[in-house]
């Protein structure tokens, strides 16, 4: 657990320092950050989409998950219940801030693959990789977000904790189609936030979460057949 206690201290220190810097910041200036976090995240999306749209299997799998993702959390609505607990704890952007962070520090190749390696192989490269470029995104989302921005920590912790846990558990459950078909999603989730932060379209990214449970339960399922 080394490796995600790493990168979870990462995005601490980067939140607060870039929280830090947030103050000195001007309004012209944060539309820019704004601007560019959301170009970021656009271009992040596509980049994992492209990379791994070729090595997939199961070519249509990302739209059904998209689909039946989206539906599921559109009916639970689970945007709204964010957005509410969000304003309970601060003020502005700070749900659109959390919801880009905890895509981008949790949904990626890095932080999936690296507490697998670190459980099976006790490698924890994938995560301190991870972790230097977490420590740059945080301070650039909480320069433009606030300080608020350190309540993805804990997330990022249990995410890679629990793919930690289930890789000791299920030793390769988490197969190389798996992780392609989730870092397809997660792109495309990813890149979604990044036009909502651009505010060209309004994608309700949190209630198209449930779309990266589908490919770990049609994986599961194929791999049993």
């Amino acid at each position: 657990m080394i490796g995600t206690i790493v990168n979870t201290c990462t995005i601490l220190t980067g939140s607060i320092i870039g929280s830090i810097f947030k103050k000195g910041i001007q309004e012209n200036q944060q539309k820019a950050l704004f601007t560019a976090m959301g170009l970021a995240a656009t271009g992040l999306g596509i980049n994992a989409v492209v990379q791994n749209m070729p090595k997939s299997n199961y070519p249509v799998l990302f739209i059904v998950s998209l689909a039946l993702g989206s539906l599921l959390g559109t009916w639970i609505d689970l945007d709204d219940k964010f957005q509410k607990l969000t304003q309970r704890l601060s003020v502005g952007q700070l749900s659109q801030g959390l919801s880009t962070g905890i895509l981008l520090f949790c949904i990626g190749t890095l932080s999936i693959l690296g507490p697998i390696q670190s459980a099976l192989n006790h490698d924890h490269t994938y995560l301190f990789t991870n972790a230097t470029l977490d420590l740059v995104t945080s301070m650039v989302l909480a320069s433009t977000y606030g300080i608020g921005m350190v309540l993805t920590a804990p997330v990022l912790f249990c995410w890679q904790g629990s793919i930690y846990g289930l890789a000791l558990l299920l030793g390769n459950f988490m197969t190389t189609d798996m992780m392609t078909e989730l870092s397809i999603v997660g792109g495309f989730l990813i890149a979604s936030s990044g036009l909502s932060i651009l505010q060209i379209k309004d994608c309700k990214t949190m209630n198209m979460l449930p779309s990266l449970v589908i490919p770990v339960i049609f994986c599961w399922i194929t791999g049993m057949v």
